[in-house]
């Protein structure tokens, strides 16, 4: 309790402050009663002293050491019976008392020290025992109205009441947990927020206060636990002095039901997640053998197979001036992909993000049948990139692919973005953004049903199904790589690194089994097309088919 409280109870109401009104504000915790001379040794900050002056009665010098020494300490107060050893405190220990803002108070004479210690201890326990009722009191306020499932918001809202401040619920990103019903715009204090905690040693009972230019306010930060790793922050409007209990006890109250509360929305969040992300990996993976088990299975997962689709895969940079581990590697990642999820979900729709390893899968919902992959994401991508550069001092790097017509169709989309992404990683670049790039015509077959490629696939190399495994593949690798470099036999022994004379015969065998010559434009194209349906073939849901 502060002294103009301690002063205000009824029983101690004939002390009177006669030096040091600037300090009537100081906290009083304890009360201790002086019956040494060597008590200076012993001082306590917040710590109201009484004495009866017998030991300095004839040493006023001794007073104003006390004084000094006490302002030093950071004691409260200072309360001295006169009339009895010392008629009247001197004028010196007045000013000096003043000067230090360290409260004098003269004690009645008909009190004894007991009786004064005792009342004074009486009304500290009773300020104490008041905001602890009240803090509990709080708690089961706000206790009930999540268990009410009334939301956090509505939390907040009760907890501006009761401090009468504006509040908001950040994440560690300074990124808001929900939408604000205050005025409290985090965008415009952010950048000075971020240079504020950068580095702060936060802990459960640590909280900042500070003062912005940008929006001429005071804040207080004070560090809310999200889940086992994550710390968010409750954003108090104005200055909440450390002598303000019930307010920092309110707050602290709100801090704990906050806290269990996030907790386990995060835990619930993650589980979501997780099943969300094993689905996406064992689709990717083959793991689905029907076409409508999948598309069931996608619906519970608002992935709708009726629906154009880019796949992007982002992966961390690798850092050449640090070391990971693999498990710090992994966990950096996570990190930044969880901070990646929550950029994108509060503001962006329509968007899916999984995990694989090292690596994260968006899957952009396409609505607008003439946006191109850069036209359409690469600014978001960008502001991804940008965002995590400021908060983790790491680059990631994207690969982008071409649009698919439907859910089933990404398994296409996700290799041609993990190739995308690969060729920027082996041309060493960092920070990147690259989209896959395929013929027109293979944008054209991909309208054709898997069924019809199949078939005229089939059709085009049915000489080779009597050959052995081994032969067919050295057969139509030379033949495929042969009508890439336009039937030029030396590029091609150079690629195949074989001998001309191996090539020669490979293509001889091959119009031997065909029945047709290469040189002929209408076979060369039959056969070129054929070749872009096998890469359609080998990475589309139907590819077990070709195996039969």
């Amino acid at each position: 309790m502060r002294i103009t409280e301690l002063l205000s109870v009824p029983l101690l109401k004939e002390m009177r402050l006669i030096a040091g009104e600037s300090g009537k504000e100081r906290e009083v915790h304890t009360i201790n009663m002086m019956d040494a001379p060597d008590i200076i040794p012993f001082l306590n900050p917040n710590e109201f002293l009484v004495t009866t002056a017998y030991h300095i009665k004839d040493q006023p010098h001794r007073l104003i050491e006390l004084i000094k020494a006490m302002s030093d300490q950071g004691c409260a107060a200072l309360g001295i019976k006169t009339k009895r050893y010392l008629e009247a405190v001197p004028q010196e220990a007045l000013d000096l008392a003043n000067e230090l803002s360290l409260p004098i108070i003269e004690l009645p004479l008909e009190l004894s020290l007991g009786e004064i210690v005792n009342y004074t201890l009486r009304a500290i326990l009773d300020s104490r025992a008041a905001e602890l009722s009240s803090a509990i009191e709080s708690h089961k306020q706000f206790t009930n109205i999540i268990m009410q499932g009334k939301g956090i918001q509505v939390l907040l809202q009760e907890l501006t009441k009761l401090i009468h401040r504006k509040v908001n619920l950040v994440d560690q990103h300074l990124i808001p947990l929900l939408q604000p019903y205050t005025k409290l715009e985090i965008s415009i204090i952010k950048s000075d927020l971020e240079k504020e905690i950068k580095g702060f040693p936060l802990s459960n009972n640590t909280n900042i206060t500070f003062s912005m230019i940008a929006s001429k306010e005071t804040y207080t930060l004070f560090p809310v636990n999200m889940s086992e790793k994550k710390i968010g922050f409750l954003l108090v409007v104005g200055a909440i002095p450390q002598e303000d209990h019930l307010t920092i006890l309110t707050i602290e109250q709100a801090i704990n039901v906050l806290s269990f509360t996030l907790m386990k929305e995060h835990a619930l969040k993650q589980h979501a997640r997780n099943i969300r992300n094993d689905f996406f990996l064992h689709f990717l993976d083959g793991a689905f053998s029907v076409h409508d088990e999948i598309i069931n299975r996608a619906k519970e997962f608002s992935l709708q197979n009726e629906r154009d689709y880019i796949c992007v895969v982002g992966k961390m940079d690798n850092d050449e001036n640090s070391y990971y581990t693999y498990t710090q590697r992994q966990q950096k990642a996570d990190n930044l992909f969880e901070y990646m999820e929550d950029l994108i979900h509060p503001t962006i729709s329509n968007v899916h993000v999984f995990t694989k390893s090292e690596n994260c899968i968006l899957l952009f919902e396409v609505h607008d049948q003439n946006v191109t992959p850069h036209q359409g994401h690469d600014h978001i991508l960008r502001y991804i990139q940008e965002k995590i550069a400021v908060a983790f001092g790491h680059t990631v790097s994207f690969g982008v692919s071409n649009i698919c017509h439907s859910f089933i169709q990404l398994r296409t989309a996700y290799q041609e973005a993990f190739e995308a992404l690969s060729q920027g990683e082996l041309a060493k670049k960092t920070g990147f953004i690259h989209t896959f790039r395929t013929k027109d015509i293979i944008e054209l077959l991909r309208l054709i049903p898997e069924k019809e490629i199949n078939s005229f696939y089939q059709y085009t190399f049915k000489g080779f199904s009597s050959i052995k495994q081994d032969e067919k593949e050295s057969l139509l690798q030379t033949l495929s790589v042969y009508l890439e470099t336009h039937c030029q036999i030396s590029e091609t022994a150079k690629r195949l690194f074989v001998h001309r004379n191996t090539v020669v015969y490979r293509i001889d065998k091959c119009e031997e089994i065909l029945s047709k010559s290469l040189k002929d434009p209408e076979t060369t194209l039959q056969l070129r097309i054929a070749f872009r349906m096998k890469k359609l073939l080998d990475s589309s849901f139907l590819h077990s088919l070709t195996k039969t």
